[in-house]
């Protein structure tokens, strides 16, 4: 019996703060990749414009005779680009939709979590608000 009154728990406001610390970290990996997909989607964005006005020109060129009908290949490579992008588009989409509820979901633990502290969650959400 002297070893069950022998037990220390660890003081609640110390474990708070290792969960604050811990969801954190991984708000700001979350808000990392979704950057990065973000960026990448921008980029690709760019080039898909750039790809199919070239395609639509290139085909009113050849139309209206004034580029040879042996560009088609050209025509087709455009294509055949454009259609790339619309699917890496459409699946950075869906992680970008992902990212978005994942961080909704971390924001719900937080929020379920929360008890009257030093740290709020408009804290939480912006790290970089806290780190000055």
């Amino acid at each position: 019996m002297a070893s069950i009154f022998g037990f220390r728990s660890r003081d609640p406001a110390r474990d708070r703060q290792t969960d604050i610390s811990r969801l954190d970290r991984l708000a700001k990996l979350l808000d990392q990749i979704a950057a990065e997909i973000e960026a990448e989607k921008n980029g690709l964005e760019n080039r898909y414009r750039t790809k199919a006005t070239n395609a639509a020109f290139l085909v009113e060129a050849m139309e209206n005779g004034a580029a040879s009908p042996s560009r088609s290949s050209e025509v087709s490579e455009l294509t055949k680009s454009i259609l790339n992008y619309e699917r890496r588009i459409a699946a950075l989409a869906r992680q970008n939709e992902l990212m978005k509820g994942l961080r909704h979901s971390l924001d719900a633990i937080f929020d379920e979590s929360a008890q009257p502290s030093s740290t709020t969650k408009a804290d939480f959400a912006n790290p970089a608000a806290g780190a000055g």
